[in-house]
């Protein structure tokens, strides 16, 4: 069975579920005025919100492909990453540079997880 939740803007659904795995569409930063390390605050800070009323939390995530303006800042994004996620429970991950990503916006992040067991 397909779940499929919180649908935005009539495009696409932020989360689809299938067999318990949570796939997690493009996440980006609501303040865009942040730094690197405060837009990935942002944008992790939404997933673990974005989890949490289905049933998972960060130490579930499997996998994270994030996008970034500027591959220089991966630093300050890991700076970030590390402060949300545990050693125990670090998830496979790709950053991936690209050109632009909007107004303002420095990362974007999709990711995969599972209900918590």
């Amino acid at each position: 069975m397909i779940n499929r939740t919180l649908p935005y803007e009539g495009l696409l659904h932020e989360v689809v579920e299938h067999n318990g795995v949570l796939y997690i569409g493009g996440i980006v930063p609501e303040d865009t005025s942040l730094d690197m390390a405060g837009q990935a605050n942002d944008v992790l800070g939404q997933l673990s919100r974005l989890l949490e009323p289905l049933g998972s939390d960060l130490s579930n995530v499997l996998q994270a492909t994030i996008y970034v303006t500027n591959l220089g800042e991966k630093p300050a994004f890991n700076a970030a990453w590390k402060a949300h996620f545990s050693e125990a429970h670090l998830p496979a991950r790709a950053m991936i540079g690209v050109a632009d990503l909007g107004a303002g916006v420095k990362l974007e992040m999709t990711a995969i997880a599972v209900r918590r067991s």
